[in-house]
């Protein structure tokens, strides 16, 4: 005798193993932080639009249907998704893989079909799965590749340190045609701009109709994976509070974090003293050498030193040793081309390493970065921090990093 499937599991879909595993994968987004059995589980839907797997873990929401899937009966299952990742997966074992992502799957409410296996898998009732909240209309479109682009270059500026939470999250502010992502842990402030195409029955369309969140950079981080391989438009939307970005079939909302980060127009200067461009490999090379001589000498925390002698040449030195050996250190010399004011001379900036590789990461794709100096007011002793730009102004092109510099005794 056949085991029949649960009264609480309905869905009847047939599906091929490829799609069907591929969008539980991007299902699994939303069962990161679930607080319950059921909201770590999967809801099927089967009616007449098709097939759509839903997940709602209280920070992240995904919706998203299955392509080339076929409704046999409409109805709804809810399913623990590690547990039936984990038994298409073992159905699907000792086949190639184009013959895996060609396997038929059927569900019948909780029994799982291939041409070999019949399996059941728990179910859990409906009714226990919270659903969350229909997402906002749509306020803009974006590039799934451009927004992915800015995304990786201020994610690694948002901070890590739990007790400050409004500093792990990512600004996000729609203005008119532009989506602005801003993020800082107290030590660098990276500013990355978006262009964006405004829904034309959205308030956004306004250039004075602003739209903002502050989404945890731990969740952008997970989906910017989904990103890397997306291409075509990019759906933002602006709920109360929750914000909903919607690529081809899937739709990822996300609660945003409380409070805003602090406004960074009076931090990033407009005007400079000295702006000059620098060969990009040539100061990743020079400070993988000094990064390497830090960890050679034991003396992890030390800064880079980016100095200017008294004929204008820059150098990047690792800042090691007793006084008497910094005064016999000769750093690698930074060929640099100035593009505006006075070229610095006999001046010297520490930088913390770590936090210099990632700035210059952030301009992957450029073969020059611009450096923008400011002098130090007079009677001051406090080093104004470094801007990097992708253009030669410093008010930038589309990206901006702030770098405070590190202070030394």
């Amino acid at each position: 005798m056949s085991e029949q499937p649960t009264p609480t599991a309905t869905a009847h879909v047939t599906a091929p193993y490829g799609p069907l595993a591929d969008a539980l994968t991007i299902a699994e987004f939303g069962t990161v932080c679930a607080p319950t059995p059921a909201q770590s589980c999967v809801l099927i839907e089967a009616d007449d639009t098709g097939l759509t797997l839903r997940t709602h873990d209280w920070e992240t929401a995904v919706s998203v249907t299955v392509p080339d899937a076929t409704v046999t009966r409409a109805g709804a299952s809810l399913l623990p998704l590690a547990q039936l990742k984990k038994t298409l997966t073992a159905m699907v074992a000792g086949e190639t893989k184009a013959t895996a992502a060609r396997t038929t799957v059927t569900l019948a409410g909780d029994l799982l079909t291939t041409d070999h296996l019949t399996v059941p898998v728990t179910a859990l009732p409906v009714g226990d799965f919270a659903p969350a909240k229909k997402p906002a209309p749509t306020a803009a479109h974006l590039d799934a590749q451009e927004l992915y682009r800015q995304l990786q270059r201020v994610l690694p500026a948002a901070g890590k340190d739990d007790t400050l939470p409004t500093l792990t999250g990512v600004q996000m502010t729609l203005t008119g045609q532009t989506l602005n992502l801003s993020a800082t842990d107290r030590y660098r402030f990276a500013v990355a701009d978006v262009p964006a195409t405004p829904h034309p029955d959205h308030p956004a369309t306004a250039a004075d109709h602003t739209l903002t969140a502050l989404i945890p950079a731990s969740v952008l981080t997970r989906l910017s994976k989904y990103l890397k391989t997306c291409t075509g438009p990019v759906a933002i939307a602006f709920g109360t509070p929750e914000l909903t970005l919607t690529i081809g079939n899937t739709t990822l909302t996300i609660q945003p974090l409380h409070g805003n980060l602090p406004r960074y127009g009076s931090l990033f200067p407009t005007t400079v003293d000295t702006s000059l461009t620098l060969d990009r490999a040539t100061a990743q090379r020079a400070l993988k050498k000094c990064a390497a001589l830090i960890a050679a000498s034991g003396e992890r925390g030390s800064p880079v030193t980016l100095r200017w002698n008294d004929d204008g040449t820059l150098t990047l030195a690792p800042r090691i040793g007793e006084p008497d050996d910094l005064a016999r250190i000769k750093g690698m010399t930074l060929p640099f081309t100035t593009l505006a004011g006075t070229t610095p001379k006999a001046r010297e900036v520490h930088a913390n390493p770590a936090l210099l590789k990632d700035a210059l990461e952030a301009f992957a794709g450029t073969d020059t970065v611009t450096l923008h100096l400011r002098d130090l007011k007079e009677g001051s002793t406090n080093v104004p921090p470094l801007l990097l730009t992708t253009g030669t102004r410093p008010t930038g092109e589309n990206y901006r990093h702030l770098l405070m510099p590190v202070r030394v005794s």
